[in-house]
């Protein structure tokens, strides 16, 4: 029930309205999520990690809730090489450990004891520390005599360098940025420009990817063949990419054989010299739940070195009801807290657990065979299977992996809507674009597939699909195009 002010306009005697204050009492029927669905609701919906540190961000504010980090002794699987690799290098670290202490207790020079210029020796100076890309140029740099004038430009330059190590801003921008510090200063930051491309990495501080190949063939001794090296990088990129050497012999005005001398030179060169530097690093994957074919049937299991162990801390919780109190509200609501958590997590895992074993049950052919035997799957299937409705499937298996013998997956990765070809089955578009990339690699060198051809040969394996959803599928496979592929 609720209540609402209503505010009237009434007629008064002399034509005009007089406004009048009410209360009015109606019924009404919301939907609300009490805290603990919507505690419930959250946790399914986050990734291991986030739920991880939202268990130890709880821990912390509620004494009654107690968790416990995954042991590394549960991993089954893929978790438990990579537990194993990291035992391997611990006991690599202490055997460096040992060795340490004996040079710094035998007579050996001091440059090799210790790296500090203390008394005290810490094996991590010895830990290589990843340089950056800026870092790195800026080291060159110092070690450069210049006016302070040009090593602002020159720092400049390299500020405003990306991740792959191109200068994506013109020179005219960063000279009105550097108007207030420096003037009218085009020509000395073009000085600094060059000055920049000529530090390692070679190619650095290119404002397109023929300046950076052409900054990288400055070191080919051959002076002939650097020069047609630049020629075609520099005015025939685009037909270089389609490996047409006949063509760029005859627009660069060069022989068939120094063409291909030129084009093998380029193609050892690294269009992303600042990649090197970058960093982001590849971070394995920890699966949620594993799979594997115990004596001929698929069995799911939990990976219990992903997930922290949560509880009650029982003795906690009977000293507080013991010595109880009329006041103790805060308290209580922590407990209940606690007792929502523990169970909500149990949920979370029993639920995650469930689709999982949903999944396995309806995708045996592709633990058995791979993506070509993939099967298209909804999530409504699955929900009316476990029991639960489609909008919580949808957030279980998000961020959700499953480690399986042919690579590790999210749990979404499964579920695809079904392509029906003529025979009268379904197939997932996971093993259609399976299908075209052993067309494509089972394709004769000198006549590769175009889109158009796969098209047809699906069809001819009782496919029906379009030419321009071939090449979506080509295209999320990293496949060049026909022309790329084509062996000159």
């Amino acid at each position: 029930m609720a209540r609402s002010l209503q505010r009237r306009k009434t007629a008064s005697g002399g034509g005009g309205f007089m406004t009048t204050i009410g209360l009015q009492a109606r019924l009404a029927q919301t939907t609300t999520f009490s805290p603990r669905l919507q505690q419930a609701v959250r946790l399914l919906q986050m990734s291991t990690l986030d739920y991880a540190q939202a268990l130890q961000e709880a821990a912390l504010s509620n004494p009654f809730l107690d968790v416990e980090p995954p042991e590394a002794g549960e991993e089954p699987g893929a978790a438990a090489m990579a537990a194993e690799a990291q035992a391997q290098a611990a006991g690599e670290a202490e055997l460096e450990w040992a060795h340490g202490l004996d040079r710094m207790a035998s007579n050996e020079p001091a440059a090799t004891q210790r790296l500090s210029h203390d008394d005290s020796f810490d094996m991590l100076q010895q830990a290589p520390v990843r340089t950056s890309l800026r870092a790195h140029l800026h080291t060159q740099l110092g070690v450069l005599r210049l006016a302070a004038e040009e090593r602002f430009l020159a720092e400049a330059v390299i500020e405003a360098l990306d991740d792959d190590g191109y200068l994506r801003l013109s020179l005219d921008e960063i000279a009105a940025a550097l108007a207030q510090d420096c003037g009218d200063c085009g020509d000395e930051l073009r000085t600094a420009l060059c000055r920049v491309q000529s530090f390692d990495p070679p190619g650095v501080a290119a404002r397109s990817v023929a300046e950076c190949l052409s900054l990288q063939l400055r070191s080919l001794p051959d002076a002939n063949l650097r020069a047609l090296a630049q020629r075609v990088v520099g005015e025939h990129l685009e037909l270089l990419a389609t490996r047409k050497l006949q063509r760029l012999a005859d627009q660069a005005g060069a022989s068939e054989a120094d063409t291909q001398r030129a084009v093998d030179c380029i193609l050892k060169l690294d269009p992303r010299p600042g990649a090197r530097y970058s960093d982001t690093e590849a971070r394995a994957i920890t699966p949620d739940v594993v799979v594997r074919k115990v004596r001929g049937i698929w069995k799911t299991a939990l990976n219990g070195g992903a997930l922290p162990r949560v509880r009650v801390h029982q003795s906690y919780a009977d000293l507080f009801e013991q010595h109880r109190q009329s006041g103790d509200t805060a308290m209580k609501a922590c407990l209940d807290q606690a007792r929502w958590t523990v169970q909500n997590a149990t949920q979370r895992v029993s639920t995650i657990l469930d689709i999982a074993n949903a999944i396995v049950a309806r995708q045996k052919l592709f633990l058995e065979y791979g993506h070509l035997a993939m099967k298209p799957l909804g999530l409504r299937e699955v929900a009316e299977e476990v029991g639960v409705h489609p909008s919580t499937v949808s957030r279980a298996v998000h961020h959700k992996y499953l480690a399986t013998p042919h690579g590790v997956f999210e749990l979404h990765h499964f579920f695809s809507r079904g392509m029906v070809h003529v025979g009268g089955g379904a197939s997932a578009p996971v093993a259609l674009q399976a299908l075209i990339r052993e067309l494509i690699e089972a394709e004769r060198p000198g006549a590769p597939w175009s889109d158009a051809d796969l098209a047809r040969e699906l069809a001819r394996q009782g496919f029906r699909i379009a030419r321009r959803t071939v090449t979506k599928y080509r295209q999320g496979l990293n496949i060049d195009p026909v022309e790329r592929r084509r062996a000159p």
